[in-house]
């Protein structure tokens, strides 16, 4: 993701109409680290893996429906983007919610 995030950030500052692509990095930029961040305390977070993979997916969608939409002038699907943030909404809530939860025995 990270790496999607810096090529997007390179599409995006050579040409033409970039809004969608720099969106679309700057969500994957954001978001890399903290999956990263996840998949490295998922032990002692109990609620890591479960929020990276919501995460994960909805900034997935997110950035592919701008990609979709800057490359090939139409949506990856009907109502991909708002799917897709809300996925990243709701990631970011079930981390939150981990916060509730004791940290589990390694």
């Amino acid at each position: 993701m990270g790496a999607a995030g810096v090529a997007l950030a390179a599409a995006a500052s050579h040409g033409g109409d970039t809004v969608f692509l720099g969106s679309a990095s700057t969500m994957c930029l954001a978001h890399a680290p903290v999956l990263l961040a996840l998949y490295l305390g998922h032990r002692h977070f109990r609620t890591a893996t479960l929020g990276a993979l919501v995460l994960g997916l909805g900034t997935i969608i997110f950035a592919g429906d701008l990609v979709s939409r800057h490359y090939l002038g139409d949506r990856l699907f009907p109502f991909a983007a708002p799917v897709g943030g809300t996925g990243m909404m709701l990631g970011w809530l079930i981390m939150a919610a981990g916060a509730l939860f004791r940290v589990r025995d390694v």
